[in-house]
């Protein structure tokens, strides 16, 4: 069923369309989200946010069969608004009562040994975090091409931006990824 269909569904009621629409572009929004913030926490309250206010205007779409690119619009403006807000508090849970975050227990739920489970979920940590550093054209080509499995072409029409400067940023966020993880990794060992 095409995305037009879903929305004129959930325009007459019928919620599970929208259900549909948002289990189909949450990877996308949350994609977008992530690119403009660079945190992973704020991205996925900020990809909720997006996707409710997305529900709420749903009436005012004019083309129906153009939800994607209008939603991520909707995210896009999402995350500036919060950006532009001067004073921004987040607290992780995870942190605020010291238990463990969801990437170490899904790990453990999975049978793995902890002391291994421990070592990725640091290892994806530390990952994230550098891929948060990175400056925002990198972070975005970068999060936009992994979140949503884009060909080169693909991203840079979406960022308006020529496929081979999709190729030379996401060289770019590799190797500086790669760099800063090597290095941190040498100075742990020495």
């Amino acid at each position: 069923m095409t995305d037009g269909q879903l929305v004129r569904q959930a325009l007459a009621g019928a919620m599970p369309a929208y259900e549909t629409l948002v289990r189909r572009w949450t990877p996308r929004v949350l994609g977008v989200c992530h690119a403009r913030v660079g945190r992973a926490a704020a991205a996925e309250d900020l990809a909720q946010e997006a996707l409710l206010r997305g529900l709420r205007a749903l009436a005012t779409l004019a083309d129906p069969e153009k939800f994607g690119p209008w939603l991520c619009g909707i995210a896009t403006r999402t995350c500036l608004d919060w950006l532009k807000k001067s004073e921004r508090t987040e607290v992780s849970l995870s942190r605020a009562g010291g238990g463990e975050d969801d990437g170490e227990m899904r790990f453990a739920a999975a049978g793995g040994d902890a002391a291994e489970a421990a070592e990725r979920a640091d290892d994806l940590d530390r990952l994230m975090s550098e891929v948060e550093k990175l400056p925002g054209p990198l972070r975005e080509a970068l999060m936009l091409y992994y979140y949503e499995d884009c060909t080169y072409q693909e991203l840079a029409g979406r960022l308006g931006v020529s496929a081979a400067t999709i190729n030379a940023r996401l060289t770019q966020a590799r190797m500086a990824l790669r760099e800063k993880l090597v290095t941190k990794e040498k100075r742990v060992q020495a």
